[in-house]
């Protein structure tokens, strides 16, 4: 813990109206957690950045405990007994801020008096916030470096594989029965190269089909895709909110994002498959005020692709999005590729959170 001897919240607090609820209207626009409380820990007003992270009302919030939102509470019931008995100005200590259905956010929490006697403003910025809008903004540079690359590589090689497709063919013609086999081999990947061309470019090919998406439709269109390729060993749990609404988008493009990662998973999962104790776990929900993409959305869809494998290989981590990374054997490295880029054309993105037994691809759409 340090201690600040010149308290800088008190000199803005005072410059508003002293009554009630006006007095703190200014903290809805900032983008940090406040909460303002007595000193015995009761909640007298809640932001409402606070109210999103939480994810609960702010009337819920105003009138509980503050302390018992983190995961020691002690720690700040001891901050507020020394704000009140005027033994600082202001203190500043790292803390973990507990969430309703997501797990406890790491915080740096600010404690200082304010001018009305007996009452504190807690201030909790997030230091995953800034970690977090670096590795979204790496993301999507990613993306647009990716698509270059691959329409750029795929260009130049389409050309000449036609031909030497071509080549081997009149050879083939011109040569004993006894060394076709050859030409075959050269015809043969020709062919699987250009099916991988295609394949590359399929992406910036097709038209974007843009129409009403239910997200659910599309997680029972995978789910069935899945469970017919892997009908015994593997459970596909729904955990979805269905008050989630429609919205505009391309829907083969999303189902083909989601069936990229859902085939993935099932494949990792060949262990526990065949142990009959596999589980892939579709969830969605409404993320409120989020940001991503370096845009702040009032309200965005998120879908989760959970599976209980072995998680992604360290080695790996920072560039599964990128063209031809593969932790899979025989591994194309193709699907996650194409899946962050139809996200993208939705405005959206892909980000994987992964440990062994726990790996979250999650999905972030925003809705209108």
């Amino acid at each position: 813990m340090g201690r600040l001897k010149k308290p800088s919240i008190p000199t803005f607090l005072s410059s508003f109206p002293a009554s009630g609820t006006i007095r703190f209207q200014a903290f809805d626009l900032l983008a940090t957690l406040i909460a303002v409380v007595r000193t015995n820990g009761c909640v007298v007003f809640a932001n409402a950045a606070l109210e999103d992270a939480l994810g609960t009302s702010r009337r819920t919030i105003e009138g509980s405990q503050l302390p018992e939102c983190f995961t020691e509470p002690h720690i700040l019931k001891h901050a507020l007994e020394g704000a009140g008995s005027n033994e600082f100005a202001a203190l500043r200590y790292d803390a973990w801020l507990r969430r309703l259905n997501h797990e406890p956010m790491p915080v740096h929490v600010v404690v200082a008096q304010t001018d009305t006697p007996g009452e504190a403003i807690v201030e909790m910025l997030p230091l995953e916030q800034q970690a977090k809008q670096d590795r979204e903004e790496r993301l999507i540079d990613q993306a647009q470096a990716n698509k270059e690359l691959i329409r750029n590589l795929a260009h130049e090689i389409k050309n000449p594989l036609g031909g030497i497709r071509g080549a081997a063919q009149l050879l083939q013609m011109e040569i004993g029965r006894e060394l076709t086999e050859y030409t075959q081999v050269i015809i043969h990947e020709a062919d699987r190269l250009q099916t991988l061309v295609d394949r590359l470019l399929a992406p910036h090919r097709r038209p974007h089909l843009v129409g009403d998406v239910n997200i659910h439709e599309v997680c029972e269109r995978v789910r069935s895709l899945i469970l017919a390729e892997f009908p015994k060993g593997l459970r596909v749990v729904r955990d979805y909110d269905t008050s989630i609404p429609e919205f505009r988008g391309d829907r083969e493009q999303l189902i083909q994002a989601v069936i990229n990662i859902a085939h993935n998973a099932a494949q990792e999962l060949a262990e526990r498959i065949a142990a009959g104790n596999a589980k892939i776990t579709f969830r969605t929900r409404i993320a409120r005020q989020v940001t991503f993409g370096k845009k702040r959305y009032r309200l965005a869809l998120e879908l989760h692709v959970i599976d209980n494998g072995p998680g992604v290989p360290d080695s790996i981590k920072d560039r599964i999005f990128y063209p031809l990374v593969s932790g899979r054997e025989g591994g194309s490295g193709l699907g996650l590729t194409l899946a962050q880029t139809f996200v993208q054309q939705h405005h959206g993105l892909i980000e994987c959170e992964s440990r062994p037994g726990h790996t979250d691809f999650k999905l972030l759409i925003p809705l209108p």
